[in-house]
């Protein structure tokens, strides 16, 4: 909302954005961001969710009321936006210890030591893009920060990152940058956190691990290129805990998942990166962020048909109130990730199940009751007049979701059987899956190209 009462502040018109107590924090820094520092807001006292409606009413005649008065009727005082530094400028010198001390006093450091990112060692990751240091890839929200190349390199260094995976870091900024992934949500309620996929001869030319343990840390280049993405969320978009980070309980950033190409090419399933519209033999990084995920072990069968139950069962457990983000606030937007390891890839593609037909079948078969679907949605993400049947025939979803007036009938959790996103990788003999569950458009998927630095054709 503060947007919006920056557009009409902007306009001339003054507004009054109400805050729950516990985002005033938020509130403040957001304001910064977006270049409206002195914008006045009014207090919303304890969570509406939990009052009574008595409560309720009560609170805002004996604080919000007031607020909003003030922040219509009363001038905000003057306030003005803080220099930064320059992109070359010196702002420590010391010890190793010194400077990490530094950066965490200053909140430029994620709580881990910090390679500190000396000039030398910014320019040693500029030889390996052809992109200008001062080039902007894009503008992060929220705090309207121009993410340049230069700003990559130093977070790279900061992470740990070899300088020959500059061209990825690139690749992951530009992704960040994408409206349509919306990176300003990375803050939200669920905490939810990126999980970054790359695909291609990169793989190999820079040591991405892509079979045991494909999602633990311990490698180099999976584990700080997925440190570098949390870095970029802190020093550059702004996301800060307390500050314009308000998750929940929030997450710990994730390595970088490599897709297996050699079993993908082996039983004659598309790549990950295809879904994005790249070809075999592209470098291509894709993103999206999810609230959580689970291992699901043991997923036995000899037949696809066998393995399908399972598979289909874990999917829709891991979802609840992120259906909203099908058929609710976020409509067709959710794109589950699902990892396959590849003994269970094979086996469904020795069924004769293309990747295409794996999908299809995930869709007949992921779903929940049409009743458990509408409470969810009516009675846990607090839309009191929703329901299946009227947003079908108003045109907002469709028929699959509204076959019947059935109450035990079985919709989908997407929309179509391509909005499930399949990876092959992890462990060669674990017959095993792991689901991630998606955020919705608070996160949706974008896949870049990796650009690689001309006269060069690997990084290795």
């Amino acid at each position: 909302m503060l947007r919006a009462s920056v557009a009409a502040e902007s306009a001339g018109i003054p507004s009054a954005t109400l805050v729950c107590e516990s985002f005033m924090t938020l509130s403040k820094a957001a304001s910064q961001g977006l270049g409206y520092p002195n914008i006045a807001v009014a207090p919303v006292r304890g969570h509406p969710g939990l009052q009574s409606k008595e409560e309720l009413q009560r609170n805002v005649r004996e604080l919000t009321l007031d607020g909003v008065l003030d922040a219509l009727f009363k001038m905000p005082a003057a306030k003005t936006l803080g220099g930064e530094p320059g992109p070359r400028d010196v702002i420590c010198s010391g010890s190793f210890e010194d400077i990490n001390e530094y950066f965490i006093e200053h909140e430029l450091s994620d709580g881990l030591p910090v390679v500190p990112p000396t000039v030398a060692k910014v320019e040693a990751f500029l030889k390996y893009t052809d992109r200008k240091a001062d080039e902007v890839l894009g503008v992060l929200l929220p705090d309207n920060r121009a993410a340049t190349v230069w700003s990559v390199a130093v977070n790279g260094v900061m992470a740990g990152c070899r300088p020959e995976y500059m061209p990825v870091l690139v690749a992951l900024t530009e992704a960040m940058a994408d409206p349509a992934y919306g990176v300003e949500h990375s803050g939200n309620t669920p905490g939810g956190e990126t999980q970054i996929v790359i695909n291609g001869p990169i793989i190999k030319e820079l040591g991405f691990n892509y079979t045991q343990g494909v999602m633990r840390d311990g490698f180099r280049a999976n584990t700080t290129v997925g440190r570098f993405w949390r870095l970029m969320l802190r020093n550059v978009a702004g996301f800060l805990p307390h500050k314009n980070d308000k998750a929940t309980f929030g997450n710990t950033w994730r390595v970088v998942v490599a897709e297996n190409e050699e079993v993908a090419a082996k039983i004659g399933w598309p790549l990950h990166s295809a879904e994005f519209g790249f070809r075999p033999g592209d470098n291509v990084v894709s993103v999206a962020r999810y609230t959580g995920g689970n291992h699901i072990s043991s997923v036995s069968g000899a037949t696809p048909e066998e393995l399908m139950p399972y598979i289909a069962d874990a999917v829709a457990r891991q979802y609840s109130w992120q259906i909203m983000f099908s058929v609710g606030q976020g409509y067709d937007t959710v794109r589950p990730l699902l990892l396959l390891s590849p003994i269970i890839a094979e086996t469904i593609a020795a069924g004769g199940w293309s990747k295409q037909r794996f999908k299809e079948e995930l869709f007949k078969s992921a779903r929940m009751t049409a009743a458990d679907f509408e409470r969810m949605l009516r009675d846990w993400t607090q839309k009191p007049n929703w329901n299946l049947a009227e947003e079908h025939a108003t045109g907002r979803i469709p028929k699959v979701f509204h076959e019947s007036d059935d109450p035990q009938r079985l919709v989908p959790i997407v929309w179509r059987p391509e909005d499930f996103q399949v990876v092959i990788t992890g462990d060669l003999g674990r017959n095993s899956i792991y689901v991630l569950a998606h955020n919705g458009v608070l996160g949706f998927p974008v896949g870049k190209k990796i650009e690689m630095p001309k006269g060069r054709k690997s990084l290795g």
